[in-house]
């Protein structure tokens, strides 16, 4: 069973930063899974992905540029940093997690069969 806990939610300007984490405990899944975080619903699409088998990420459009995700093996946990916010970026931050062969991951919530509770951002203007 794999547990994971998200932190680092906050309350902050438009244009600040935030670094969430996501604490990914049980099995070995951080050396060959897919881990990406989602804003709110689960019918959305993630908004950054990373392979941890060899790093390779993914971000959505409204993401690029603004916010990286990356990976510490060593700690067994995810981080999305987040720069530049904007108001719209207002949202409870999900991750999600799956383990795979390969590096090739899925941006849909379902996809994932392990998830977490979330953590609350908040930008104000």
């Amino acid at each position: 069973q794999v547990h994971l806990v998200e932190s680092g939610g906050g309350s902050v300007q438009a244009g600040g930063s935030l670094t969430l984490s996501c604490a990914l405990s049980g099995d070995s899944i951080m050396s060959s899974a897919c881990v990406a975080w989602f804003r709110q619903a689960p019918d959305q699409k993630s908004v950054a992905e990373i392979a941890t088998v060899d790093g390779t990420t993914d971000y959505d459009d409204s993401v690029k540029g603004r916010f990286t995700i990356s990976q510490d093996k060593a700690k067994n946990t995810v981080y999305l940093q987040m720069n530049n916010l904007k108001p719209e970026d207002t949202a409870m931050y999900s991750c999600a997690a799956r383990s795979v062969s390969s590096n090739r991951c899925s941006t849909h919530w379902l996809w994932f069969n392990y998830h977490g509770q979330g953590t609350q951002v908040t930008v104000s203007s």
